[in-house]
């Protein structure tokens, strides 16, 4: 007797507990209407107090994440913010910055004041007079200079005029020569334009081409890669042909050789290493070059950056400054621990300083450490290098462009190590091992990982553990990177993310009163504010509000009402922009709504 062959894939029996699990969750439909919708899907409430009328309000903002995994729709609108903030300022023909406005005759008289005052403290070391009346003088003298300073910051002036503290220890000053292998720059006075060369065609076209830039890292060892050239794959180093989803991809081809402990350096120092890049950059090439991008990963786990250049500059000198880039670490030895992270050294309470764990002296301090390295001929513990550039010309207004914007803000709303996650085993191995050698690296002069070393960190304390540094660098999120990682220079387009966002808005209420007049007035009648109210910073005070209040409803409840809110928002702009269409001009609009 032959027993009939089960259907595997036959839907569950109405319901079964199989059928029931089928069915979509409730908190992922809502969800996915949110982030449809693009409305926040975790929002912060706030209590708001007018201080006029003494009503209070509870407010919902974003939460302005600016990762997906937190928030998609937030993180999603930064990214077309970013992606509107490249786009407006990669090819400007008229120079963006903006000249200060003068110091009044008020914050010039608070200036002077502050003047005199650091005379007289500078003046009463030289007064001959008995220590302690010389320290009484000196701390009414520091007093009335916390008056000045708290009027000057309360002023319009910008920035701040002195150090925050007086730093009394004696500034270590390096050497700013060159080093003997690397090749020489030219270096010439740096002329404040910030916008590149405009060229003339033949039919009088004028043409103002841009760059986009990517700077990798220096290899570690040969990894197993898929290359293609048209319709052949290239052999790897391994003499195989890997397809695109082996697991060998992007791992050593020797782990034993590949040189681990030079990666991981690299990844911590690599911001730094962008820096020095950028200012050699500008030196050589005599221009205020200003630059937009983001850090990624690439999948061998060394951190490189996209870059798009406003102007053009020979690709021979660009491989020269990548070659003459280097940033050299000014830190104690740290080529091998002395100490194994089961046996650390040992905090002593008495002497307030770690000690050996078996003779139980003390480790030489980070002053004692650096006062090492003031000797003639000491090389630095470390030297960062950068590796390849690939540099190509962009046009404006060309799909190139476009496509390299959104190439170079791709990954923005991803973790750091999200694109080259690990899949397989040898993946995995090759994870670990980098992760592995970060944990005992030092990341910064405070770091618990110097006591391996030998060495007490800089401002020691008790508690600190080596191996288990709470710093970025060691963690598996970050993987040694711990900039920022989008940068945008400072003159870029002129304009911060708060004014994107502000023109944005701008342009939003301009469609929906009809013209593109100026709309403040109406805005501010719009919110029930009287005149010369609206623009009164301290008029609102503003606090968290718990989610258990009463007057705080559910977050499932406001979720759906900012779903309902944003929808409704659309149809009315949407309708606006019908009847608006001969009256809005295609240049005024933004070309990324990122409000």
């Amino acid at each position: 007797m032959t027993l009939p062959t089960p259907d595997i894939e036959a839907q569950p029996r109405p319901g079964s507990r199989a059928a029931r699990m089928l069915q979509p969750l409730a908190k992922d439909a809502l969800r996915q209407l949110a982030e449809q919708h693009q409305v926040c899907v975790r929002p912060v409430v706030l209590r708001r107090t007018d201080t006029v009328t003494g009503r209070t309000d509870v407010v919902e903002v974003p939460c302005g994440a600016t990762l997906a995994a937190k928030c998609k729709p937030c993180a999603e609108r930064g990214r077309r913010l970013r992606i509107q903030q490249i786009r407006e300022g990669w090819h400007l023909a008229d120079e963006p910055a903006v000249r200060p406005d003068k110091p009044g005759e008020d914050v010039l008289s608070l200036v002077r004041l502050r003047a005199h005052l650091e005379f007289e403290r500078h003046a009463l070391a030289y007064e001959p007079m008995d220590p302690d009346a010389r320290a009484a003088q000196v701390a009414d003298i520091d007093a009335a200079i916390v008056e000045v300073d708290e009027a000057l910051a309360e002023s319009n002036l910008r920035g701040r005029l002195t150090p925050t503290e007086r730093d009394k220890r004696p500034r270590r000053r390096r050497s700013t020569r060159r080093r003997q292998d690397s090749p020489d720059l030219p270096r010439l006075p740096v002329d404040p334009r910030t916008v590149g060369r405009a060229y003339t065609g033949r039919q009088g076209k004028t043409y103002r081409p841009s760059m986009l830039l990517t700077l990798t890292l220096d290899s570690h060892g040969p990894v197993h890669s898929h290359f293609r050239r048209g319709g052949y794959v290239v052999p790897c180093e391994c003499g195989q042909r890997h397809q695109p989803h082996d697991p060998l991809l992007s791992t050593p081809v020797d782990s034993d050789s590949y040189d681990y402990r030079r990666a991981a350096l690299d990844s911590i120092h690599f911001a730094r290493v962008l820096d020095r890049w950028w200012q050699n950059l500008r030196r050589a090439a005599g221009w205020n070059v200003q630059y937009a991008g983001a850090v990624e990963l690439q999948r061998r786990l060394a951190p490189h950056a996209h870059f798009a250049i406003r102007g053009t500059l020979p690709r021979k000198l660009l491989k020269q400054i990548a070659a003459a880039t280097y940033h050299q670490v000014w830190w104690p030895r740290f080529d091998q621990p002395v100490y194994r992270v089961d046996t650390p050294p040992l905090w002593d309470t008495d002497r307030q300083a770690y000690v050996d764990p078996k003779t139980r002296e003390p480790l030489p301090t980070w002053a004692e450490a650096l006062d090492e390295l003031e000797e003639p001929g000491t090389p630095p513990a470390y030297v960062a290098r950068l590796g390849r550039i690939d540099a190509r010309g962009i046009d404006q207004g060309t799909k190139d462009a476009e496509r390299s914007i959104r190439y170079v803000t791709k990954y923005v709303t991803k973790d750091l190590t999200d694109q080259a996650r690990p899949r397989s085993d040898p993946q995995k191995a090759h994870f670990d091992r980098l992760h592995a050698e970060l944990s005992v690296l030092p990341c910064s002069p405070t770091c618990a990982n110097w006591l391996l070393y030998g060495v007490q960190p800089d401002k020691a304390k008790p508690g600190l553990t080596p191996g288990r540094c709470t710093g970025k660098v060691h963690q598996r999120a970050t993987l040694g990177f711990t900039g920022r990682r989008v940068l945008v220079s400072r003159q870029w387009s002129g304009k911060t993310l708060a004014d994107h966002r502000a023109d944005n808005r701008a342009w939003v209420r301009a469609i929906l009163a009809g013209n593109l007049a100026d709309t403040d007035d109406q805005a501010d009648t719009d919110n029930g504010q009287p005149d010369g109210q609206a623009d009164n910073p301290d008029r609102y005070r503003f606090e968290l509000a718990r989610p258990d209040d009463p007057d705080v409803p559910p977050l499932q409840h406001r979720i759906l009402r900012a779903v309902s809110e944003r929808i409704r928002w659309r149809t009315t702009l949407t309708n606006a922009r019908q009847r608006a269409t001969g009256a809005v001009s295609a240049t005024t609009r933004p070309l990324t709504l990122a409000a």
